[in-house]
């Protein structure tokens, strides 16, 4: 079987399951099981696949159909110019979570030591760590995810250094910014949840409690004894999170606290400045 014919009869296969954009996929696919850039299958349609290629391809057709994510298939995601591994251990970065580094660029562009609390892939201190030219510090409850964060930021270059811990339990020190996208889902929406995410992603990097903001409490709380006075504190929040986590912050020594929103409109991303 030729390229061309490979690629519809997987666009095909990943319609009738009702997949979103089939035909992206098959081409994402198919490209993983050539272990080829994506211009090789339009340049070479008549290149026929190896007894070796067309069973990855037809395994990691397979899985995509039962609802494996493709990051997870292809063990890779783009995020703010960069490939990240993912493995089934850490939850795959969305491009919702690049209005975190945008906001910290914008507030703390001199920042020199970072701490991100629930890293998972790494994604956001790698991220940081590169754009800021700083040293940072991140944290999971994962032992796996920070082996995979720990990939990320060797292979990318990052000066990451990782603690397992419970949220910022075991760090100790003085940060110039404070970032963290925390599981904020909750409990009762789990069963909403696309397929992909439900039955795939960590539940642990998913589920934030009875109401989804129960940790930020926590993390504003550890805030105040990690950040310099003048420092930053920037979360990702859940749409219905926004209320509860500003009244958090409104109790405390916080200032500029600000709310900012996604290209869908919603509250994505809370910064807070420390002021003691």
């Amino acid at each position: 079987m030729d390229l061309r014919a490979a690629l519809h009869q997987g666009t095909d296969l990943l319609a009738g399951s009702t997949t979103p954009e089939p035909r992206l996929t098959a081409e994402v696919l198919l490209c993983h099981a050539l272990k080829r850039e994506r211009v090789f299958l339009y340049s070479h349609p008549e290149h026929e696949l190896s007894t070796v290629e067309w069973i990855h391809y037809g395994r990691y057709l397979y899985e995509r159909m039962q609802g494996k994510p493709t990051q997870y298939i292809t063990r890779t995601q783009e995020w703010y110019g960069r490939n990240f591994r993912v493995t089934p251990a850490v939850l795959i970065p969305r491009p919702e979570t690049e209005h975190v580094v945008e906001i910290a660029l914008e507030v703390a562009r001199g920042a020199r030591t970072v701490l991100d609390i629930g890293t998972g892939s790494g994604a956001l201190a790698v991220t940081l760590a590169l754009e800021l030219g700083a040293r940072a510090v991140a944290t999971d409850v994962s032992l796996e995810a920070l082996r995979v964060a720990q990939w990320n930021a060797d292979a990318l270059g990052g000066r990451v250094d990782f603690v397992c811990c419970d949220l910022a339990s075991g760090v100790s020190g003085f940060f110039d910014l404070i970032v963290s996208n925390p599981p904020y889902i909750p409990e009762r929406e789990i069963a909403t949840l696309q397929r992909e995410v439900r039955d795939f992603e960590p539940h642990v990097a998913l589920l934030g409690g009875e109401t989804g903001t129960e940790l930020y409490g926590r993390i504003i709380s550890q805030a105040q004894g990690l950040l310099r006075p003048g420092g930053w504190l920037i979360f990702e929040i859940g749409y219905q999170g926004e209320a509860a986590v500003r009244q958090g912050l409104s109790d405390g020594p916080w200032s500029r606290v600000e709310t900012g929103y996604d290209l869908a409109g919603l509250p994505r991303v809370l910064r807070a400045r420390y002021a003691p």
